[in-house]
């Protein structure tokens, strides 16, 4: 597993240098001169000269390459064309509120979604099973935007329950975490339904309904832990989406996360706000994917890595 894990860690590196190549060069292709942006619509084209020239981008596309991925590797971003801060301190100010508010959504919506799953696998064609289904169609079916916007119509606008938008207290997490968890929750809920019926139909199953396993005990020590190894993959991929996917989210509710910056310095064609922003979800995937693998081998002991 100890080697597994350092040829995994080691192969991050070319992966991440393919990857800053393609961003580097895709947002260049972006409509818009960051000059002008900076200098303002009525600058003087000296002037826009001479805010090319502090931001560096009057330098050949290669030499600007070498300079992002020299301080990349030193932790040093640049500084934002738009707040002229350093992009390591706005991503690490905006970086936790994402993670939080990520964490409160895969946590309510992994636990209601795999009790939807199982009840859907077990009372199949049922009753419950239609309607866990239908729920889980529904919340699959609506627009994140749009159900932000319900909830904040109804809890804060008519009701006065929650905040509509902010950050701080545990309130302000409640519906962004539902907007943003309902879609995990659905998804959740239909793939553990598949994972179960599937597993219900081996071998060792009947053996165990033979010998007169409670159904309980079937459900939670025989099934539970080999219908986890698919659900594993899906919660590990549903996590970084969520992660790095949480923009339409942010920006109804005024969130200050990462997804909210994303689109300001898109706005703003901020390049290295948006190289670095990049860079970093990307080896959030990469490195989700890595903790999943590990998570195989916990789930089931009979998976071994070389």
């Amino acid at each position: 597993m100890l080697q597994y894990l350092i040829k995994r860690i080691i192969g991050i590196i070319p992966v991440l240098l393919v990857i800053s190549v393609v961003v580097f060069g895709f947002v260049r292709l972006l409509p818009g001169d960051p000059a002008r942006i900076a200098a303002g619509p009525d600058a003087a084209p000296s002037d826009v000269e001479l805010v090319r020239q502090d931001l560096g981008l009057d330098q050949p596309v290669i030499s600007q390459y070498f300079r992002f991925m020299a301080g990349a590797f030193q932790g040093d971003f640049g500084r934002s064309i738009r707040t002229k801060r350093p992009v390591s301190e706005e991503i690490g100010s905006r970086f936790m509120p994402t993670l939080w508010l990520t964490v409160f959504a895969m946590a309510w919506s992994t636990v209601i979604g795999l009790l939807i799953g199982v009840v859907s696998a077990v009372r199949r064609n049922k009753w419950p099973d239609y309607l866990g289904m239908t729920v889980a169609v529904s919340g699959i079916s609506m627009p994140a935007f749009w159900v932000g916007l319900m909830l904040m119509s109804f809890f804060s606008v008519r009701l006065g329950w929650l905040p509509t938008s902010g950050y701080g207290t545990w309130q302000h997490y409640i519906m962004p975490s539902f907007t943003l968890g309902l879609g995990v929750a659905a998804v959740m809920a239909r793939f553990t339904r598949s994972a179960f019926i599937e597993i219900f139909r081996e071998d060792y199953i009947r053996t165990a309904r033979a010998k007169g396993v409670p159904s309980q005990g079937i459900i939670w020590k025989h099934t539970l832990r080999n219908a986890l190894i698919p659900v594993i993959t899906m919660l590990g991929l549903q996590f970084g989406f969520l992660l790095g996917g949480s923009i339409v989210v942010e920006s109804v509710f005024s969130w200050p996360g990462i997804g909210r910056y994303l689109i300001d310095s898109v706005s703003y064609r901020d390049y290295p706000a948006i190289q670095a922003l990049i860079l970093m979800l990307s080896l959030e995937f990469i490195l989700i994917n890595l903790i999943v693998d590990v998570l195989y081998a916990v789930a089931n002991p009979e998976i071994r890595y070389k």
